[in-house]
């Protein structure tokens, strides 16, 4: 069997962070006769068995080199340019694998949704793998396992679990959909949420303090101090428990009762659970896993709450706590649903007892669980703002060793970041802080002293996304701002003032009494930038966009296109300040009565202008829509306290031109006989999609004349110009501009001003 003896580096792409995965040159692929996909065995100082795909040569890795992830490094125990041995492996199909990891992954954890994250891993015992799911070929679907991963409310990002067992054993073998995975025995696992740095540490210098590199690692205890931006909650909370637990006299006097059932909802990982831990403080406390025991069968759920029920009834009393709540009694529950709510409605009359329960799905509830008799009451705990972000995050890194951070320019770039995602993003940055220590004393051989800097907080915002976007797919705005848009001067400004102003200065608005803009519809000819502006204008606000093509919405099913639009609206409030993108919205909210779809579109129409203009009001959300047709479009959408400024963008003029080839040319090299100014102006008709396909067709005419080319010539560019033409219609551009028109007000100077 072919083996190769490599140099292992660490494989920097967040794309493939921390799944399992070896990635070889391609040559090196064909000569160990495999695909990607397949197993290889890694020997470094520990045998152990890893996926393989492919790297792209133009990395600047030459045939001598293996890509390995921070999880592959630790498994064979090889540092950073370190020797490892890759041979092809003989891996088998995985009858049984258990697994272990923290406590609360044990109890949180249901095994189906297991199953599903390690889906395609290819394991030995001993290794260490972590919940990420496989994203390699293009059979594999990782979106449905991270759909599965949301529901946990946990970092679940940052959760390492072991390969306890596996069936057939020894040797490797593949996790497939008739693999049981099962949780095993734990280990000696903590309390705490475990992460690389803490349970599979990277094989880094021995001078390295152990302490700085698990500073990022969650407390199992939090005081109530240190709760940052939840404070009038925990006040409330705190008081509550002092008058039924501690001076109960004060209400009997008054004639009501002492009982206390509280429910506290909040987003997925925002710290429900934590919060009421703190604020208990020294009282007895029991807690309830609602995953955990709303995923057994009925009768086993049935005992496990009266266990607990007797448990906090046979003291001297105390709080009971049932985290996720939602899980144990859904919306639609069975019949047993009842002999439990009776269950706990006997441990809130209990004296001397209160019962706190977590959620971070209210609207999923058993209804009956909001009488009187039981949770009553209710704290909401909201997403950070950018302070308290900040806030959270030098209480994260105090412990840490660290240099030149600044907490605020990271905060502001984490919009719906909760504190579990604040939390993996602070152990992210010092793995790789880690990673960086260990490379720089394989090269120098010193000592080195790990320090948390700026660029590993940057870089891990790359690997680590927030619970409330795991579900669902948003832009690529990288590092666009609207500083990068050429021309279109009017334009820009109407955005800025429609969506940047009420985030940047909302106090403005507050001065002047007036509400900001709800939304933006943006229309003109295809091909002219609308989706551009969209990713610049994210880029400049620091948003997250929540991007939808109107079809996408609609569904045959009764309900089912409605709830598509409420569970968008809901993501875009979950991961505040946002911006939810409709791209073609006329397909989505066509003129009410026209269509023949059963009623369908009209029922979208209507959901989406309530979600608009609803009793319940949409903060820090911004909506835009893009389309080249505003004349089907449902007249309603586009009133004052909706789409209320229409933003026209025309197709580019000359001088649009320019700048759209000069940005569009900055990695083509061109040869000094090609003159983009005086190319611009022969373009008339071209918008800027064909200003750029003209390029790329010019590049390719380049290869044509000669494939070792080095750049392109004015001859080049004159051969693209007859296999590109210009795609705007005329007729088309010449409605939207009297379209325009209808709707502009002169300005200042007589000029329209090009939007209203």
């Amino acid at each position: 069997m072919p083996e190769f003896k490599l140099t292992a580096r660490h494989n920097s792409s967040g794309g493939d962070a921390r799944w399992g995965l070896v990635r070889l040159h391609p040559e090196v692929l064909m000569a160990l006769a495999l695909h990607p996909g397949q197993g290889v065995t890694l020997t470094g100082g520990r045998r152990t068995t890893a996926v393989v795909g492919a790297f792209k040569p133009s990395q600047g890795f030459g045939t001598g080199v293996a890509l390995l992830d921070e999880v592959t490094l630790s498994n064979a125990k090889v540092r950073d340019g370190g020797d490892i041995t890759i041979a092809p492996a003989t891996e088998t199909d995985a009858r049984r694998v258990s697994v272990t990891g923290s406590s609360l992954a044990m109890a949180s954890i249901p095994e189906s949704t297991l199953r599903q994250a390690l889906l395609g891993k290819i394991v030995t015992v001993g290794d260490t793998v972590t919940l990420l799911p496989r994203d390699l070929l293009p059979g594999d679907n990782p979106a449905a396992a991270r759909k599965a991963l949301k529901g946990l409310g946990i970092a679940w990002t940052s959760e390492v679990l072991t390969v306890v067992s596996t069936e057939p054993y020894p040797g490797p073998v593949t996790i497939l959909p008739s693999t049981a995975v099962t949780l095993g025995s734990n280990l000696g696992a903590t309390d705490a949420p475990l992460g690389l740095l803490d349970d599979v540490p990277l094989d880094i210098p021995s001078a390295v303090p152990q302490e700085h590199l698990s500073a990022a690692a969650p407390t199992s205890a939090v005081a109530v101090a240190d709760l940052a931006g939840v404070q009038a909650q925990s006040a409330k909370l705190s008081e509550w428990l002092n008058l039924a637990l501690d001076e109960p006299e004060l209400l009997k006097a008054l004639g009501a009762s002492s009982h206390l059932g509280v429910l506290i909802t909040g987003p997925a990982g925002v710290g429900k659970a934590t919060l009421a831990r703190a604020v208990v403080g020294s009282r007895r406390l029991v807690e309830l896993d609602g995953p955990a025991v709303g995923a057994t069968e009925s009768g086993k759920r049935f005992r496990d709450v009266g266990d607990k029920v007797q448990e906090i009834g046979s003291g001297a009393g105390g709080v009971l706590l049932i985290t996720d709540i939602d899980a144990l009694l859904p919306a639609e529950p069975e019949p047993v649903a009842t002999m439990i709510l009776d269950q706990l409605r006997r441990a809130v009359a209990l004296p001397a007892v209160a019962v706190l329960a977590t959620t971070s799905n209210p609207l999923g509830l058993d209804a009956r669980l909001r009488g009187p008799e039981l949770f009553d009451r209710q704290v909401s705990l909201p997403l950070p703002t950018a302070a308290v972000r900040a806030a959270l995050l030098e209480q994260l890194l105090r412990k840490a060793p660290t240099k030149g951070l600044q907490v605020d320019e990271i905060a502001s770039r984490t919009p719906g970041f909760v504190v579990s995602d604040l939390a993996a993003l602070v152990r992210e940055a010092a793995l790789q802080a880690a990673v960086r220590a260990s490379r720089e004393h394989h090269d120098t051989g010193e000592d080195v002293n790990p320090v948390l800097r700026q660029e590993d907080l940057t870089g891990a915002l790359e690997v680590i996304r927030p619970l409330s976007r795991s579900g669902s797919e948003e832009l690529a705005i990288g590092q666009l701002s609207l500083d990068d848009v050429g021309d279109m001067v009017e334009t820009k400004q109407a955005l800025t003032e429609a969506v940047l102003w009420p985030l940047r200065h909302p106090d403005s608005f507050a001065r002047l009494g007036i509400e900001p803009p709800r939304g933006v519809l943006l229309y003109g000819p295809p091909g002219c930038g609308k989706t551009f502006l969209v990713r610049a204008l994210a880029g400049s606000g620091q948003l997250s966009v929540h991007a939808v093509k109107g079809a996408e919405l609609m569904d045959k099913w009764v309900g089912s296109s409605e709830r598509a639009v409420r569970e968008l609206f809901q993501r875009a409030r979950d991961s505040a300040p946002s911006l939810i993108f409709l791209d073609e919205v006329d397909a989505l909210a066509p003129q009410r009565g026209q269509s023949s779809d059963s009623g369908v579109s009209d029922r979208v129409v209507a959901a989406l202008l309530t979600e608009l203009d609803g009793v319940e009001p949409l903060r820090d959300v911004v909506v835009v829509g893009a389309t080249n047709r505003p004349d089907l479009i449902d007249s309603a959408l586009t009133r004052p306290g909706r789409l209320e400024r229409l933003v026209f963008v025309p197709p580019p003029d000359a001088e649009a031109r320019v700048e759209i080839l000069r940005t569009a040319g900055k990695s083509v090299p061109l040869a000094k006989d090609v003159n983009l100014r005086r190319l611009a102006r022969e373009l008339d008709g071209y918008s800027a999609a064909d200003c750029s396909a003209l390029l790329r067709e010019a590049a390719l005419a380049a290869m044509r004349r000669d494939v070792d080319a080095g750049e392109v010539t004015a001859a080049d560019v004159a051969a693209a110009r007859k296999a590109v033409r210009p795609s705007l219609d005329p007729v088309q551009v010449e409605s939207l501009r009297l379209f325009a028109a209808k709707r502009e007000l002169p300005g200042p100077a007589g000029d329209p001003s090009g939007y209203v």
